[in-house]
């Protein structure tokens, strides 16, 4: 069982230096930059809210449906990083490109990840042809945390999970 636990880390952190060294360019380091904080507290709040105020029908639901949905996801998050605290790859893989404002919390699961795909999930839901605006949006914030060198591929993961996991359940129950 180790040797398989060894054999997938290894993977994980090949993955992780090819999006982190080997993609580097001027281009990815800006729109990375930028994109990242669509999943972050103040991106993903201002979403729903901006939702919740724009209509009073459908639309006003579907942002509560996100609202929840980002609160719900959080819970796990939360629990996730104090039963498995796992340091982030900038503590200790060596080589890896940070950003200046490094994070104290630990790496599993990816906030920013959970954060997005919760509150995209129910709008992709509610209307399919939002996918091809918020799919790519939510997988760029997905990737930019392993360019950013904040979060291994299997934070990356577990977040998309849970995110898209709360977003089911607050779109099946409301």
């Amino acid at each position: 069982m180790s040797r398989v636990i060894g054999w997938l880390h290894e993977r994980e952190c090949s993955l992780f230096h090819w999006v982190n060294n080997k993609c580097q360019h001027t281009f990815f380091g800006k729109y990375f930059m930028t994109v990242t904080h669509a999943g972050g507290a103040t991106g993903s709040i201002v979403m729903c809210l901006l939702l919740m105020s724009l209509n009073d029908g459908e639309l006003r639901m579907i942002g509560f449906q996100c609202l929840l949905a980002l609160a719900i996801s959080h819970l796990p998050v939360q629990v996730s990083k104090k039963l498995y605290p796992r340091k982030r790859p900038y503590q200790v893989l060596p080589n890896t490109i940070t950003i200046s404002k490094l994070l104290k919390d630990h790496s599993f699961p990816s906030g920013h990840t959970t954060a997005i795909f919760s509150v995209v999930t129910p709008l992709v839901l509610w209307n399919p042809l939002f996918a091809v605006l918020f799919i790519p949006l939510s997988l760029s914030v997905a990737i930019s945390r392993i360019y950013l060198g904040l979060h291994y591929p299997s934070d990356v993961f577990a977040g998309m999970l849970l995110g898209i996991g709360s977003g089911l359940l607050v779109s099946s129950i409301l």
